[in-house]
């Protein structure tokens, strides 16, 4: 059972206020991470259970001991509202883990959203450092503080093998085509499933379709129009799938990033996949070789990164953000993290080689940046070089 980095922080939340929501893509290890919290624990996916608390709440709420874990509670949305009726009557920090796999707090019937008495969270499948065993590990405060440990020699391969395995734990104990299969029982149990219980989808075969051709486009800037001709759906219909896959946490749309500094931003967001596992698999790039000769690779690493960057963020304790960067002239940077008082301007390159000329547009987004910004790109060598100052280029092994 791997150690998730996002444990202390659950424990600080359930310290500080009396409802904790712990949201994320089903499978992801919500109810581990919650038993090994709290000893009691229910389940909505119990049938009978749900039924109790949709006809009689309060009597419900009566029946529990505290402190409890109520887990999949997006089944039963209404509940939030006699919850918050439970904490302004008797507030006690840590009463409620509310677990759920899809935004319950974007749910028609979720009124009241407990507003300062809850605190979200998200938990994310498997960094690369929880695999490793390294869950305390942030790859954000390491290149902040320029603390970067160097990888192990020859770690292309391992970074390969996780991003193919994806961060579900259930995959960790799988081998061969046994991943293949679970990964297809994740599409049509989950995802599908999913999908199903948020709204009312009469042509489950266009939302697959979507599904697949979307897997393509991971990794690029969000063209709807595009999008929708090449699925043969109505582009109102395209917005609706891309936000039940937002919502069943299996894709998300990066922002652009703005900022008074004399240039033209582009508007359109950037869209990627939250597993490269699924990724992987909707792509049918199940092998090394299959991924490296694939003309998706560029996208596939890309989206690698953009994951291992959400899972840390999520768990530095900091005010952050994360956006992308491109301007209409053509000044493309992977990847923008801001930091408090600081920026991390990020590129990834799949050479085993770096020269001056990858950072071109980070040095040109430093020249007119307000505020302190450190230079990476992410490269397939093993040594972190600093070419200049502020310029650092990083192996991608700093993940592993």
């Amino acid at each position: 059972m791997k150690k998730r980095a996002l444990e202390p922080l659950l424990r600080m939340a359930l310290e500080t206020f009396p409802v904790v929501l712990l949201n994320g893509a089903r499978q992801v290890g919500k109810s581990t991470l919650a038993l090994e919290n709290f000893e009691h624990y229910l389940t909505f996916d119990d049938g009978e259970l749900r039924l109790f608390a949709k006809d009689n709440p309060k009597g419900f709420l009566k029946s529990l001991t505290l402190p409890v874990c109520l887990d999949e509670v997006q089944k039963v949305p209404s509940l939030l509202e006699y919850i918050k009726m439970h904490s302004d009557t008797a507030r006690v920090n840590g009463n409620f883990l509310l677990t759920g796999s899809s935004n319950v707090l974007d749910h028609k019937e979720a009124k009241d959203t407990l507003a300062g008495r809850l605190i979200e969270l998200r938990l994310h499948p498997l960094s690369s450092k929880e695999k490793n065993d390294k869950p305390s590990q942030n790859v954000i405060a390491q290149l902040l503080s320029r603390e970067v440990s160097l990888p192990k020699k020859d770690y292309a391969d391992e970074v390969i093998s996780h991003i193919l395995n994806g961060g579900y734990p259930e995959i960790l104990r799988l081998e061969g085509f046994q991943k293949e299969l679970w990964f297809s029982s994740y599409v049509a149990s989950y995802i599908e499933r999913d999908a199903r219980d948020l709204a009312d989808i009469r042509d489950i075969d266009s939302f697959i379709r979507f599904v697949n051709v979307l897997a393509s486009r991971s990794g690029t800037l969000l063209n709807k129009s595009n999008l929708s001709t090449a699925v043969g759906i109505k582009e109102i219909t395209a917005d609706n799938y891309l936000s039940i896959m937002n919502r069943i946490y299996q894709a998300t749309l990066l922002k652009p990033y703005f900022a008074n500094i004399g240039k033209q931003f582009t508007k359109s967001p950037k869209v990627f996949f939250n597993d490269t596992g699924v990724l992987c698999s909707l792509l049918k790039l199940g092998t090394k070789e299959k991924l490296l000769h694939s003309p998706y690779s560029g996208q596939v690493f890309e989206t690698y990164v953009f994951g291992e960057l959400q899972k840390h963020l999520s768990t530095l304790q900091a005010s952050s953000a994360l956006y992308h960067y491109r301007t209409k002239d053509k000044k493309e940077i992977d990847f923008i993290v801001e930091v408090e008082g600081s920026v991390l301007a990020i590129e990834v390159k799949q050479s085993s080689s770096i020269q001056k000329d990858d950072f071109k547009h980070i040095v040109d987004f430093q020249s007119k940046s307000p505020k302190p910004c450190l230079g990476v790109v992410l490269y397939n060598g093993e040594r972190v070089m600093e070419l200049e100052k502020d310029l650092l280029a990083v192996p991608l092994g700093v993940f592993l």
